[in-house]
């Protein structure tokens, strides 16, 4: 797991060293064993190493035998023992003994049909001095960030915003970087940025599963070489399809731990965390290091759960208790590691997790993307209720509109109540799944945006119909209508939400602290299997992740997965509601995002005063808030 930067300028302008030593220089935190600067002219390419295979051996940039061709690599390929065999056979004649020269060679025999045979994260740039190429790369599911922008007839790249900012210096040279008001508004809408755009209007992500290839002269072109495919194999019987989601689990999670390094995980009590931990507990030849994030005094706590699995499964099990007081304290720190502004749920904690993990291992493997794969999202079940009770609701819509005007009474349980079956409404009047998905993912209520957004912002970012045009903008090509609803919202919570939330937060949270995070659940071999398992097998009832479940079971006791799973966040309303407030308040307050123009301040105060008095909660809308104004003045110095 590494950093990676660059800067192809062209036209023959020399690229400082100066420049790709700042570049650097910002992410040695992915990468403190080592690092390394290539210079070529008109192009740059630097690299900052945490050594976890071949830890002698794996210097970058590394560099075919003839000299053409030089990589930067950041992530894993753990499937690169079998692909070397194949190359040795071939001719190739390796130097090393890890994963990268593995990609290069790969590239230098296959060209862009190298990139499905690799199994793992990446998120890579290959340089051929003969052809003055540039080969950038993103892995499947986007596990692994590229980003880069398109300046002065050149492209600059890198794992981190913060690695394109730091391009500009003294020897004259500067590029851009103009805040992108779509991407404030999406991350008031959805606590992220949705890529891949960024908060820079001239920043964006290499969207994942795609190469981009530029050369000498004329625009860069990017190609999609892998999509999630939704086709159902028919002719299994449940004890099969359970039987080969085990021996899906157990070997890809084996593979996860290829390392010279030793390799824990985090440990939530779920399913998900509780299947991986159990496979390596079967793979492993000493006890499992697992970690486990507890909220002592609230009703998400689930230390307990994962105490009683860990010691079923003979782990060696460190836990580590969240108290409000600490996350506020640590906001600042966490938001400065992401770059942009994140407000996912489970940011603070993945952060201060990882700092406790990494204190005893190099190496977690992570329970994310089962959900996406297996449905298991409670807003997925959601969704196909509210399109089942369209019909009877839009007959009930005036008296049901009226109760909305009311005035908040009856205590706070009864006003979440009611907020909450306002939203059940709104997702049943929407056209189809992807629009519930964007709907079921928002953070921020079309009502609440109005507002609380200043008028003008308000009128340049927000449709009549955002989710329609949203739908339009994500899932506009051709056959995308076709998949059934369930579908519908897996392959958009597998696309959108996941590598601009979910990965994005799990990157940046652990690899502040140089700890690389493995997800077995998103190797692409896994994802394609996943995707052929039929809906019965995923959704059972209320039950999501059937068939998974039934798997894990025999690694586990009786009753092990038989509590309610509350996932990897904060809890937000009980928090907010005591002296957590005080933190965001403070953070909004002597900010100059207060003053941004984006957000009008009697707005926000009204937010605080409402969630204080159990009228609404406004919990993860404050929270972004907070977020956003640390975001603001750590990158304007607004103070």
């Amino acid at each position: 797991m590494c950093g990676i930067t660059g800067w192809y300028r062209r036209g023959g302008r020399p690229v400082p060293r100066e420049a790709i030593a700042r570049a650097c220089e910002t992410i040695v935190h992915r990468g403190p064993d080592d690092g390394g600067i290539h210079i070529d002219g008109d192009l740059g390419l630097g690299h900052r190493r945490l050594s976890i295979v071949d830890l002698e051996g794996g210097h970058q940039p590394m560099f075919s035998a003839d000299g053409r061709w030089a990589i930067v690599f950041n992530g894993e390929v753990y499937n690169f023992p079998e692909l070397r065999e194949e190359l040795v056979a071939w001719g190739w004649k390796f130097a090393t003994h890890g994963d990268t020269e593995t990609i290069l060679a790969a590239y230098v025999r296959w060209g862009d049909e190298a990139w499905p045979k690799l199994e793992g994260m990446y998120g890579l740039a290959i340089w051929d001095a003969k052809e003055r190429r540039l080969v950038l790369a993103r892995d499947p599911l986007g596990i692994k960030p590229v980003y880069y922008t398109l300046q002065q007839g050149g492209i600059a790249f890198g794992s981190e915003i913060r690695t394109l900012r730091a391009l500009s210096g003294p020897e004259g040279i500067g590029l851009d970087f103009t805040v992108d008001e779509r991407g404030v508004h999406d991350f008031f809408m959805f606590g992220h940025v949705q890529k891949p755009r960024s908060i820079w209007r001239e920043v964006r992500t290499l969207p994942p599963g795609h190469v981009l290839h530029i050369g000498p002269d004329g625009d860069p072109e990017i190609r999609q070489f892998w999509r999630p495919r939704f086709e159902v194999r028919q002719g299994l019987s449940e004890t099969e399809w359970i039987e080969e989601t085990r021996h899906w689990v157990s070997e890809t999670t084996k593979r996860h731990m290829l390392a010279d390094v030793t390799v824990g995980a985090f440990l939530s009590g779920g399913v998900d965390s509780s299947a991986i931990v159990a496979s390596m507990a079967r793979h492993a030849t000493a006890p499992v290091k697992a970690f486990t994030m507890g909220f002592p005094g609230t009703s998400i706590d689930e230390t307990e759960a994962a105490v009683r699995i860990a010691r079923h499964l003979g782990c060696e099990h460190i836990t580590l208790p969240l108290e409000p007081q600490d996350a506020g304290i640590m906001l600042p720190e966490v938001q400065r590691s992401h770059d942009e502004p994140c407000a996912a749920t489970a940011a603070v904690p993945v952060w201060h997790l990882s700092k406790l993990a990494a204190e005893h291992v190099k190496v977690v493997l992570c329970g994310e993307g089962s959900d996406e794969i297996f449905a298991g999202y409670k807003r997925q079940r959601t969704a196909l209720a509210a399109a089942r009770t369209g019909p009877f609701l839009r007959m009930l819509e005036p008296v049901l509109s009226a109760i909305d005007r009311a005035p908040g009474m009856g205590g706070k349980r009864l006003n979440y109540l009611r907020q909450n079956a306002r939203r059940f409404r709104q997702s049943a009047m929407l056209e189809n799944n992807y629009q519930r998905f964007f709907q079921g993912t928002q953070i921020s209520t079309p009502w609440v945006r109005e507002e609380l957004y200043e008028p003008g912002f308000h009128a340049r970012q927000e449709s009549d119909h955002p989710f329609d045009d949203l739908e339009r903008e994500y899932f506009g090509f051709s056959g995308a209508r076709d998949l059934d609803p369930l579908a519908q919202f897996m392959l958009a919570d597998l696309t959108v939400h996941m590598p601009a939330s979910l990965l994005n937060r799990t990157d940046r949270g652990s690899m502040a602290h140089s700890l690389e995070a493995r997800v077995p659940f998103l190797s692409h071999k896994l994802v394609d299997w996943a995707l052929t398992m039929p809906r019965n097998m995923k959704l059972r009832g209320k039950v999501g992740k059937y068939a998974l479940r039934k798997a894990v079971e025999p690694w586990l006791f009786p009753g092990a997965l038989d509590e309610r799973k509350l996932g990897f966040q904060l809890p937000f309303a009980e928090w907010f509601s005591g002296g957590f407030a005080s933190f965001a308040r403070e953070a909004w307050t002597s900010s100059g995002a207060s003053k941004s123009g984006y957000l009008r301040q009697d707005a926000v105060e009204k937010l605080f005063a409402e969630h204080a008095a159990g009228l609404a909660n406004h919990g993860r809308i404050l929270y972004a808030i907070a977020m956003f104004s640390c975001w603001w003045d750590q990158t304007f110095d607004a103070r």
